[in-house]
């Protein structure tokens, strides 16, 4: 029987108290800060106390992280993350990150792979969406080629200190 969050490669799991660590250093890494909405470092204490406090339920969260694993190794290489849920217009932004020394592998394209079909095809979800900063090409071709069509651009968006950068917003529309 095929399982819904994984394939030969990689599978997508439920946070656990031993992520932490790996969670603690993507969070506090400030040159991916500018992708996100973090504006100072997390303690671990903060973090602990997600990973606590998470109910891990969609429905009441309104979001869920998803870690990614490699099947073989057991490594945790990042996360993906359904967000702003909204279960009456049935939708959901999607957010991914690949840790640095496992990027160019194809392991985001399959994890937005086996999110959509969770999205689409277990939650009964309509569309996924993503903010993509502009000058983040290799998130923007990583969404494209999972299917994302560009649907409008979100001019200065992002602060980048002294300046704004416009925000692309990728969509895909799930299958009737």
């Amino acid at each position: 029987m095929k399982k819904l969050l994984e394939n030969k490669m990689i599978r997508l799991r439920a946070t656990e108290p031993e992520d932490l660590e790996v969670l603690y250093s993507w969070e506090n890494d400030t040159e991916m800060w500018k992708n996100g909405v973090s504006i100072a470092p997390f303690s671990r204490f903060t973090i602990r106390q997600y990973l606590i406090d998470s109910k891990k339920d969609l429905f009441i969260d309104r979001q869920l992280r998803l870690m990614i694993e490699v099947k073989e190794t057991g490594e945790t290489i990042g996360t993906i993350d359904l967000y702003d849920f909204d279960p009456f217009h049935r939708r959901a932004g999607v957010g991914i990150l690949i840790d640095k020394r496992f990027r160019k592998k194809g392991y985001g394209l399959q994890s937005l792979m086996l999110l959509e079909a969770y999205a689409f095809g277990f939650l009964n979800l309509k569309q996924l969406y993503a903010f993509i900063p502009a000058n983040n090409p290799v998130s923007i071709q990583l969404f494209t080629k999972a299917g994302y069509i560009p649907a409008g651009t979100l001019k200065e968006w992002l602060s980048s200190g002294d300046s704004f950068d416009d925000v692309q917003v990728m969509q895909k529309i799930g299958p009737e």
